[in-house]
């Protein structure tokens, strides 16, 4: 279960750190709403996990979701350039994540 919430926990951090881009500096309230929430999902979700799962590994992978979904946002929705070196950079994001996942 505590791998579930980490990975919600990532899911969430993708959605508010895009949310970030809509909020025009926390001057638009629908946007800087769903931001604030999904804030406080993530994180009560990353709690949820550490119940379970240590820290480092935990927070290593939580960042690194994050990562990697908010940079495929940035690229699907606003137009984003993936650059083959970018591309390179998110795969050894993933190996990371993956041998983290594995150590544990």
């Amino acid at each position: 279960m505590s791998w579930l919430f980490l990975i919600l926990a990532g899911l969430f951090e993708i959605i508010w750190a895009t949310g970030l881009k809509y909020t025009d500096g926390f001057t638009r309230f629908g946007p800087s709403l769903i931001t604030v929430i999904a804030i406080i999902v993530s994180l009560a979700m990353l709690g949820l996990s550490l119940r379970q799962l240590p820290l480092s590994t935990a927070y290593a992978i939580w960042s690194g979701i994050g990562a990697i979904g908010t940079v495929m946002v940035g690229a699907w929705i606003f137009g984003e350039h993936l650059s083959a070196l970018r591309l390179g950079c998110i795969a050894l994001i993933l190996v990371g994540i993956v041998g983290l996942k594995l150590t544990n």
